[in-house]
């Protein structure tokens, strides 16, 4: 008997529809219809919904260095790995690899929470030879996903930026970051903090598959609006532009300007190890029809392959529509009138806070 071919199904909530095997597995598995309607079972059991998990971890450090030439900070912080919004390509996927889970569902409903982040952050600031430098929070996965609601592990990392004058900027996809305005807006005062929102499309439809538990658009500007509002610096990022689905850049900058960011900057997607497959997957549940077209475009910025991690071109692409995409960015910043001015952190007024517990008796 032959294999037929199983179309995969969309996962409410969810941004994968599989969840895919890791490189690092030895076995992979694919349903096929053996004609004793299993399958049909095992796709009803598939269709309940996915609940999301906890993982705690000690960690044992928590300040990230980053060395890349084409990534702006040079340290970074993230209370959790794995993210609920789903973001099908999200370039941390294959992280969930090391950890012996899948980067397609697992991903979106495992979520990894360092529960020690604050009390291992305040230990490292109080290094005696520390020197503060700009921390970026949350660069790996959104610091802001719903888990953080309950939890508050960026709320505990913030507090702690408050209490030492440490400058810090997040990029968030969250109307979440509103909730810490209290904080956020009286260190923007003193030049210490900024907040970059994430805003791919202003097309609610594709961004409900794109980004499924993310903040809608139309929401994601009125935390731009509100941040501004209060103070705050802020910039929106269009990452990722993806051929033929997020073509409405011009308009997306546009609205960012009325809502009060300033600045602004983008990257095409990148599909490094499982996000291909898992990419490839999601264009055939949702845009069937366009798969061929947004894969070859993709092709044509990547030297004829799904990715290229060259430093010097794996942000932007290369060749003639990568370029493409780049004057479109710059002419409509120019003309708009973003990243005329560029924020200056102040990491003069940092100073080291007091051990907590059996730490201040050394």
């Amino acid at each position: 008997m032959s294999e037929v071919h199983i179309p995969l199904a969309a996962i409410k909530g969810r941004g994968a529809a599989t969840q895919l095997a890791h490189r690092f597995e030895r076995d992979a598995r694919e349903a096929f219809d053996d004609g004793w309607t299993t399958l049909d079972e095992g796709q009803a059991e598939h269709r309940e919904p996915l609940r999301t998990e906890v993982i705690w971890e000690n960690a044992r450090s928590v300040i990230t260095s980053n060395e890349s030439p084409d990534v702006y900070f040079e340290r970074s912080v993230n209370p959790y790995r794995g993210c609920e919004h789903g973001c099908i390509y999200c370039y941390a996927r294959p992280s969930h690899s090391y950890l012996n889970m899948s980067p397609g569902l697992d991903f979106e409903t495992k979520i990894v929470a360092k529960r020690n982040i604050a009390s291992v952050l305040r230990h490292e600031l109080s290094k005696k030879h520390y020197e503060p430098k700009l921390i970026a929070i949350g660069t790996v996965t959104d610091c802001y996903q719903p888990i953080e609601r309950e939890l508050r592990l960026t709320r505990a990392v913030i507090e702690l930026m408050h209490e030492t004058n440490h400058c810090f900027g997040l990029v968030t996809k969250s109307s979440g970051v509103e909730r810490d305005l209290d904080l956020i807006a009286p260190m923007a005062a003193k030049g210490l903090a900024s907040v970059s929102v994430t805003i791919t499309s202003l097309d609610a439809e594709l961004t409900r598959k794109l980004e499924p538990r993310a903040a809608a658009p139309h929401r994601r500007l009125r935390t731009l609006r509100t941040l501004t509002e209060n103070g705050v610096p802020t910039a929106v990022s269009l990452a990722p532009q993806i051929p033929f689905l997020t073509e409405d850049m011009e308009q997306v900058l546009e609205a960012a300007w009325d809502a009060g960011a300033r600045s602004a900057f983008y990257h095409v997607i990148r599909l490094p190890w499982e996000v291909s497959p898992l990419f490839k997957q999601w264009l055939e549940v949702h845009y069937p029809q366009r798969a061929a077209r947004v894969m070859a475009r993709i092709h044509d910025m990547r030297g004829g392959k799904d990715y290229d991690a060259d430093f010097a071109t794996r942000m932007k692409g290369a060749g003639p529509w990568a370029e493409l995409i780049g004057q479109r960015f710059r002419k409509a910043c120019e003309r708009i009138g973003f990243n005329r001015k560029h924020i200056v952190f102040d990491t003069s007024q940092f100073r080291p806070p007091g051990m907590q517990g059996q730490g201040m008796l050394f």
